[in-house]
């Protein structure tokens, strides 16, 4: 039987050699057993969406063959269902099938935020906003774990690029961390208990996240409350001796004991504490409890069948004129792009999962449309004539009653790592849109996608866009059972698509140069920069549409607590179709010394309502909700002040709201020397003793003369005004302003 806690006698047992080796691989995927200790090795595996398990040679990029398994919808199709439950199916069903094929940890899922449309890695993300993210990402691990393997949420932290991605320092001010790059992590870790947390590669203000005490240690273990296994991104340890002295319990993958010795001389050498090492020993023993035999199996086509039902739940339909979708199939339908027979369904790199069937597109729609005609537009691989292939789709589409064209990316365009240079659709791919909506009835376009990409030159040509992403084995079905009406679009924007890549918040500063990248957008992420800056762009996060209408109507916000609210809000679905419609739910505040985006999402639901139904539905406003994180003072505090709290369409879209007061925190502010004298004057109470101070023997000269006198030197640091205007004060009538500017004042 597996030891699943050392105690310290058998630890005492333990050579210091034994207990090093423990905390690094024994190769690529797996880790060293020590049968003595009861300790087994227990393999690790990439995921998330699918389990990628090797079964041959080893690669973290996704080269060599691995197990067949389900690719499920990857997180960039999960984060536009807005819907944890759907989050929590592929999950579970992950689970199964790592506990299927002997997979202790799953590693995933990742919830670093879509800092910018060029990441080539978005498609392993959920959204550019933490709480969206969070959220699914919680419901996923809990489902995983619920199953038997562990999860690995990663990658911790402000990991949000792939460009010098192993070296790049992520420069970010404290309060962003907090509120942007934090909060999904935050979440998972303590809603859902992952057994894993993986450091990312890149630094963070300049220190290796592998070895970032601040990090690893003093905001997840001590804050947070993580008790499972650091484990580091494979290859992303720089000094192993800093790294575990940081927190960072299991490298991975194995070096050839290079590490292992290292931390044997650094104990002997008193460089590092034993007990350090003993701690780390103790979490990864723990961790090998994770059942790692293989047990079971899973029903292939019973999650390929959950694989189609949730992609169905992720595309966002975009444009719909004229009731152009849904397609009937009586209709003349001219299926275009290569994407319909060779689909785009899953991002490249490590999470590249060898999947037990593909379903194309052409062929999920002749099962509704058998006459469905085909013209292949344009080449993936660069053979063939564009001109040629582009006049051919255009005669199919003249012909037909409605044109579906396929476009998106290839593996080519997007993948793990390196980052996009565009977010424009390949010209050919272009050129041919246009073609066919000058000659086509009716345009539809159909995109497979893994992060954004731009609709300009195109889109106010053609009749209907459905944003596909990337959906997974079973995404061909999903999108005919979308095209038809099988199934009502539900999906929302979980990121903005902009009219142009300079429009986004990180323009000038992705991807960095000289080795930093300054996030110099601050909190103004995604849609809180759109909004705030009153950018606009072509679709507005949260935006998606539906074969169906809903109504929103009986706002009612009741305080439950002095920083905490219940929204209720009733939804109505108007039309003829079943439907799901999502309650997103934002606030808005300009409350507090710190500049606050325009609008910031902090509840959502999804609710599936009959035509005529109507539900209230109700979310809770937490102490979060309201507010900021003060650096400062260090902790979270809601300012004092007027909170608008809004039903949002989208971002954009805001069709209902009311307005409540809150007390807001009574903390003090802490003035010192360092503090300028404006903060000074307003402090509650060493601001009225200092302008006694200031003006006591004055009365000579105008109050006016003083005031604006003051107001002019109201950002110079007090001990330096002091000096500049040669008062002296007493040394006891200073140290009695600093106590009153003090915590304890």
């Amino acid at each position: 039987m597996a030891r699943t806690d050392l105690d310290a006698l058998a630890l005492d047992a333990l050579t210091l050699e034994q207990k090093a080796a423990l905390l690094s691989g024994r190769d690529f995927w797996t880790t060293k057993p020590l049968e003595q200790a009861g300790i087994p090795s227990i393999a690790l595996c990439d995921g998330p969406h699918g389990v990628r398990r090797e079964a041959g040679g080893s690669d973290h990029l996704g080269i060599n063959d691995s197990m067949p398994a389900t690719c499920f919808p990857p997180a960039v199709a999960v984060g536009s269902s807005w819907d944890p439950e759907v989050a929590a199916r592929i999950g579970a069903a992950v689970g199964r099938e790592g506990r299927a094929l002997g997979v202790a940890v799953v590693l995933g899922p990742g919830v670093n935020i879509k800092r910018s449309p060029l990441c080539g890695r978005n498609f392993e993300y959920y959204s550019e906003d933490p709480l969206l993210s969070g959220v699914l990402g919680a419901a996923h691990v809990a489902a995983l774990q619920a199953e038997g393997p562990g999860a690995s949420v990663k990658h911790f932290a402000a990991n949000n690029q792939e460009t010098e991605r192993m070296r790049v320092s992520a420069d970010v001010d404290e309060r962003t961390l907090r509120e942007i790059y934090f909060p999904a992590f935050e979440r998972v870790v303590t809603e859902a208990r992952p057994a894993t947390v993986m450091c990312s590669y890149n630094r963070v203000n300049g220190v290796y996240a592998s070895q970032n005490r601040w990090l690893l240690t003093d905001v997840l273990r001590r804050e947070w409350g993580f008790t499972g296994v650091v484990v580091s991104d494979w290859g992303a340890v720089q000094d192993r001796v800093a790294a575990l002295a940081a927190g960072l319990d299991l490298e991975m993958p194995g070096t050839g004991g290079a590490g292992d010795r290292r931390v044997v001389e650094a104990v002997r050498a008193g460089e590092l504490d034993e007990a350090v090492v003993d701690a780390s020993v103790r979490r990864v023993a723990a961790l090998t409890a994770r059942h790692s035999g293989v047990s079971g199996a899973f029903d292939a086509d019973a999650h390929h069948a959950l694989a189609r039902e949730l992609a169905a739940e992720c595309a966002v339909l975009l444009k719909n004129e004229g009731g152009a979708l849904p397609l009937t199939a009586g209709a003349r339908i001219a299926v275009i792009g290569e994407f319909a027979v060779r689909p785009r369904f899953q991002g490249g790199g490590s999470s590249h999962i060898n999947a037990t069937r593909v379903d194309a597109a052409l062929d999920a729609i002749r099962v509704h449309a058998p006459d469905a005609v085909y013209a292949q537009g344009f080449s993936l691989d660069g053979t063939g004539d564009d001109r040629e292939l582009r006049e051919a789709a255009a005669e199919t589409a003249a012909a037909a009653d409605v044109a579906v064209v396929f476009a998106g990316l290839s593996e080519r365009e997007e993948s793990e790592g390196f980052d996009r240079e565009t977010i424009d659709l390949p010209a050919v791919q272009v050129e041919l849109i246009r073609a066919v909506a000058a000659a086509a009835r009716r345009t539809v376009v159909v995109l497979s996608n893994g992060g954004v990409v731009s609709l300009e030159g195109w889109h106010d040509d053609v009749d209907a866009v459905l944003e596909g992403w990337l959906l997974g084995q079973a995404g061909g079905s999903a999108v005919a059972d979308l095209l038809f009406g099988v199934v009502n679009p539900s999906g929302r924007l979980a990121e903005s698509i902009p009219f142009r890549l300079q429009d986004t918040p990180s323009y000038l500063n992705f991807p960095g140069e000289a080795g930093h990248v300054r996030y110099g957008e601050g909190v103004m992420v995604g849609y809180r920069y759109h909004e705030t800056a009153e950018r606009p762009v072509r679709y507005p996060f949260g935006h998606g549409l539906s074969y169906t209408t809903f109504a929103t109507s009986g706002l009612t916000v009741v305080r439950t607590g002095d920083y905490t609210a219940t929204v209720t809000v009733t939804v109505t679905n108007t039309g003829k179709r079943a439907g799901k419609h999502v309650v997103q739910v934002y606030v808005a505040t300009t409350a507090g010394p710190v500049r606050r985006p325009a609008r910031e999402l902090r509840a959502f639901a999804k609710v599936a309502l009959a035509p005529g139904e109507s539900r209230a539905v109700t979310l809770p406003l937490g102490r979060r909700a309201f507010a900021y994180y003060d650096v400062p003072l260090g902790r979270w505090v809601v300012a004092p002040g007027d909170y608008t709290i809004q039903i949002g369409e989208n971002a954009s879209s805001v069709v209902a709201e009311t307005t409540i007061g809150l007390d807001g925190d009574p903390a003090v502010p802490v003035v010192s020397l360092d503090s300028t004298l404006g903060e000074w004057l307003s402090h509650p109470h060493a601001g009225p003793a200092l302008l006694k101070v200031l003006t006591t023997g004055r009365s000579e000269r105008p109050a006016e003369h003083d005031a604006d006198g003051l107001r002019m030197a109201s950002s110079m640091p007090m001990g330096r005004f002091l000096t500049f205007a040669g008062i002296d004060l007493p040394r006891e009538t200073l140290r009695e302003l600093v106590r009153l500017g003090g915590p304890a004042a």
